[in-house]
Parts: structure tokens; C-alpha cells; sequence
């Protein structure tokens, strides 16, 4: 870990963190593991979900738009979470994938990944990434070619990685809401 002055300490960022639902539910199962978590930088640039999260968690610094953000400036951490922008592959978008500036924003996430060498990370986005441009995947691929750029992109920065959907409403949640975890 790279929270050694801390004893059970794990430092995190929170990158597209919206109002910070991937990280309260990290926080929460953190600490269910005796670990002390501690955000050491928030990322979003959505005013709405900002004044949310301002007041979920008051006078925590917000950083703006990430692909200004130089990663080496952001402090160590040991776990990346990311809900990263799904307009570009969700059936309600138009799932122009990486020909969308914000589907393109996964490849900040890798290079922060790539400086940073963090411990791990959690990803989090629609199930529609999962057959996302089938159209180039290769024949008789199970996951579109999107899914495997990225799986491809993290493997190859030396993570095991893997994936799975989640349905909130197997999880107490009212509301069926399926999401890739990767």
C-alpha cells in the first residue's frame, strides 16, 4: 500500500465521481474490512452532481476536467474508482464509442493507471459497453471490440483484470439497474 504512515490506511481517487455513489459504497465496504479508506482526489466537472457531492462531503477539494490534469500532480493512491462517461456506449446515446470525446475518456483513466501504478482500481459503467461495437470484435468474440480495447489496454499495464454485471436490485436496491464492474 502506498498509505504506509497509516496503519489499515487506503487512499483512493474518485475520478467522474458524480455524487459519489461507486465511492460511498467503497468507503462503506472498506471499512466493513477494517481498513481505514481516504480520498485523496475527486474528479468532476457536472455542476449539478458537484453542489450534490458539496453536500454529501463538505469543503472536500473538487478537481474539474480531468483531461487537463497532469497524472503525475495527482497524489499516490492505491485503488482508482471510476464511473467513467457512458453516453458513448449506452443504447440511450448514440454509442459512437471512441469516436465520442467521452467515450475517449477511459484512455486518461489507463494513463493515470500507467503513472500512477496504483494497487488496483474499480471501473464501473453500462452493460451496453459489454457488446459495444460488435461489428469490429473478431469472429465469434463473446464482447464487442470496445470491451476488449479496454480489457487489452489494462492488461497490458501489467493488472489482472476482470469483469462482471452487477444488478442493483439484487443488491436491496428498488430499482433494476444493470452495470459492468470491471
Amino acid at each position: 500500500w502506498k498509505n504506509k504512515s497509516e496503519r489499515n490506511g487506503l487512499n483512493f481517487i474518485d475520478l467522474f465521481s458524480g455524487i459519489g455513489g461507486i465511492r460511498e459504497g467503497f468507503e462503506q465496504a472498506a471499512r466493513d474490512k477494517g481498513l481505514n479508506p481516504l480520498c485523496v482526489f475527486t474528479s468532476e466537472i457536472k455542476e449539478s452532481a458537484i453542489k450534490v457531492f458539496n453536500q454529501n462531503h463538505p469543503g472536500e477539494a473538487i478537481t474539474g476536467d480531468i483531461t487537463k490534469v497532469d497524472p503525475s500532480s495527482i497524489p499516490d493512491f492505491d485503488v482508482l474508482l471510476a464511473g467513467f462517461p457512458c453516453q458513448a456506449f449506452s443504447s440511450a446515446g448514440r454509442r459512437q464509442g471512441f469516436n465520442d470525446t467521452r467515450g475517449t475518456l477511459f484512455f486518461n483513466v489507463a494513463s493515470i493507471l500507467e503513472t500512477k501504478k496504483p494497487f488496483g482500481f474499480v471501473l464501473e459503467n453500462v452493460e451496453g459497453l459489454i457488446n459495444h461495437d460488435m461489428e469490429h470484435a473478431e469472429k465469434g468474440a463473446k464482447i464487442g471490440h470496445t470491451l476488449s480495447v479496454i480489457l487489452r489496454t489494462l492488461k497490458s499495464l501489467g493488472y489482472q483484470v476482470s469483469w462482471k454485471v452487477l444488478n442493483a436490485c439484487e443488491y436491496g436496491v428498488p430499482q433494476e439497474r444493470k452495470r459492468i464492474y470491471i
